[in-house]
């Protein structure tokens, strides 16, 4: 009787010393859990910056798996509110933040001003144009100029009130060609659709198919600011979080500014 209950408690404590030094072996939280699937919404403007940077981070997090939705900042934000999957969204305007805030659809604790950027002007590369300023767009030779649409793309809405400001809003009205989004801007000029668009610094930077010639006047604009949030209806809050924290982290910031970005204060 004694052997066999000598037998029992030599065999439990076996169990429990196998069980302990298996519990040791368990991966850093974040680094080895869980596959965690993350839908980043975020304006066109950022694609290339986030692709770099998204390629990054799933490498020193390779359980997590990103997925960027682009598109205009307004029409992300229709999205989000029409229940769309999304973790994460990153504006180029406070605008549709702010109407997303106002509805409790992003965790307002989380917001944070990410990056910032300059509204320019450009013609295709080999253009003749003589324009060299904004003003130069109520002239003759200029026909088509491309925007993108004011009521949801934020580059249109700050080229509306850089045209407002200069007072040449009215008259360019019939040349203006409106786009979904900024890069369809930018494709618009590429292709010589137009003789000229209005875009961000960073979209002007990445291709060798057109040439600044004018940036927007200073205070002609509101401040171009690109703020992030959390979604209210993710289903990976903290997974969010922790990217959201990547993004605004001095490593990211370097892949941020190459693009020609600023990092907001």
């Amino acid at each position: 009787m004694k052997k066999w209950l000598l037998w029992m408690i030599t065999s439990l404590m076996i169990v429990l010393i196998t069980a302990g030094c298996g519990g040791t072996k368990q991966e850093p939280s974040g680094q080895a859990g869980q596959p965690v699937d993350l839908t980043v919404s975020a304006a066109a403007s950022l694609k290339d910056v986030l692709a770099e940077i998204g390629k990054n981070y799933q490498a020193k997090h390779p359980n997590v798996k990103l997925s960027f939705n682009l598109g205009s900042s307004g029409a992300l934000q229709q999205q989000i509110e029409q229940g769309a999957p999304a973790d994460l969204f990153i504006s180029a305007a406070p605008k549709q933040m702010d109407e997303l805030q106002k509805k409790n659809l992003i965790d307002r604790e989380s917001r944070r001003n990410l990056v910032e950027n300059k509204l320019v002007l450009i013609v295709p590369s080999d253009s003749k144009s003589t324009l060299t300023s904004y003003n130069d767009l109520t002239n003759d030779t200029v026909k088509k100029i491309s925007i993108g649409e004011p009521g949801a793309v934020p580059a249109g809405q700050y080229a509306e009130q850089v045209l407002q400001k200069l007072n040449i809003w009215q008259k360019v009205q019939d040349k203006l060609v409106f786009a979904k989004d900024v890069r369809s801007v930018l494709a618009y000029v590429e292709t010589e659709n137009v003789d000229a668009g209005i875009v961000y610094k960073t979209d002007a930077a990445i291709s060798k198919k057109v040439k600044i010639v004018a940036a927007a006047p200073d205070g002609t604009h509101k401040p171009i600011i690109y703020p992030a949030a959390v979604v209210a209806g993710s289903k990976q809050k903290q997974a969010a979080q922790d990217f959201l924290t990547y993004l605004a982290s001095a490593e990211a910031a370097t892949v941020f500014e190459k693009y020609g970005f600023t990092m907001s204060k």
